[in-house]
């Protein structure tokens, strides 16, 4: 009877393979405790040559042990030179992060764009907070052009401060904002250049190949 991998046990660290698994499995049923913990001295040096990468991390000899009582389900009772790990600790999961809940009205302008808006209304009025401000829409029209490289119109980066700021940020009615294309540059055409002339085509009467020229023989 053929034995596939879907009727056997599976594999609960894969990169030892099934037969130190089996090995493994061996060893738990043996009844002799000293005869066990020699029987896991062996495997673990099996483990190691497996696994060689191990190896170079560090206490590289208490992960294999840690390893082998994970194999066995945490059943083998041996003398080890390491403390049993706790199963509940291994198989605990990491608390679930939750994502932060932030309402971002336009996505491509970003959080950070918003908390900047926001110290710029903290601000008192004068000649700072109105080179902010300015520096703020020239930072929108940016932000806008990179999301989306088309051109945009200038009042609806007007717009989108007034909303962001809750109409409390303005900009002179005289500003003009950044030029799109100081943010966009055009692409530069290429054009190939012929370095020197090219040879003058003459072809025969009947349209093949080059017509010789004569020679006159030197008299």
């Amino acid at each position: 009877m053929i034995d596939y991998n879907t009727t056997r046990n599976k594999l609960v660290i894969s990169e030892y393979g099934r037969n130190t698994q089996k090995m493994i499995e061996y060893i738990v049923t043996i009844e002799d405790r000293e005869q066990r913990t020699n029987a896991c001295n062996v495997i673990i040096n099996v483990m190691a040559q497996m696994n060689a990468h191990v190896k170079e991390t560090v206490d590289f000899e208490q992960k294999l042990w840690d390893h082998l009582h994970i194999i066995s389900g945490f059943s083998l009772d041996v003398d080890s030179p390491y403390p049993v790990p706790s199963k509940q600790e291994i198989e605990a999961r990491p608390e679930r992060i939750p994502y932060q809940e932030n309402n971002i009205k336009y996505k491509h302008y970003g959080k950070n764009t918003e908390n900047i808006i926001e110290k710029a209304i903290e601000l008192e009025d004068g000649p700072e907070k109105e080179a902010f401000i300015q520096t703020i829409a020239n930072h929108l029209k940016k932000s806008y052009l990179n999301w989306n490289r088309d051109s945009v119109n200038d009042e609806l980066i007007i717009q989108h401060l007034e909303v962001l700021s809750g109409g409390k940020l303005k900009l002179p009615e005289n500003f003009r904002l950044i030029s799109t294309g100081d943010v966009v540059p055009r692409p530069v055409s290429k054009k190939k250049k012929f370095v020197g002339r090219r040879p003058a085509k003459e072809s025969y009467s009947n349209g093949g190949g080059f017509k010789p020229k004569h020679r006159t023989n030197p008299t």
